[in-house]
């Protein structure tokens, strides 16, 4: 159990870097050389586990609730109508959820540990 609580502060950031890979590989595929930019996207990731620090982990949790929240109103104003979306939207809404709902439950993951001062 203690190995587990041990590692368990690096989940969010293992998330967000599979998400940042994942990204990669599907805009290279289509892209080729324009998708690389997006690892850049993955450096502050890496840059935490490799060397913490408080003030980049509350920074990339704080942002990274405000971009969730966003996507979260986006899903309410679906549910009552508010904004008329396409059918394809609606889909991609739809299979989006997960990634939005994971999102937020990471980034305030990443604030709790910046507040509980793991690193």
């Amino acid at each position: 159990m203690q190995t587990i609580s041990k590692y368990a502060k690096f989940i969010p950031y293992l998330y967000f870097l599979s998400i940042i890979i994942y990204w990669f590989t599907n805009i290279n595929r289509t892209d080729g050389v324009s998708a690389y930019p997006i690892l850049l996207f993955g450096i502050p990731f890496l840059w935490q586990l490799i060397k913490p620090n408080r003030k980049l982990n509350f920074s990339l949790g704080i942002i990274f609730v405000c971009l969730s929240s966003y996507l979260i109103f986006a899903y309410l104003f679906d549910l009552l109508n508010i904004v008329n979306w396409s059918e394809a939207l609606k889909r991609l809404l739809f299979y989006g959820g997960v990634l939005v709902v994971g999102n937020f439950i990471m980034s305030l993951w990443i604030i709790r540990n910046s507040i509980k001062k793991v690193f």
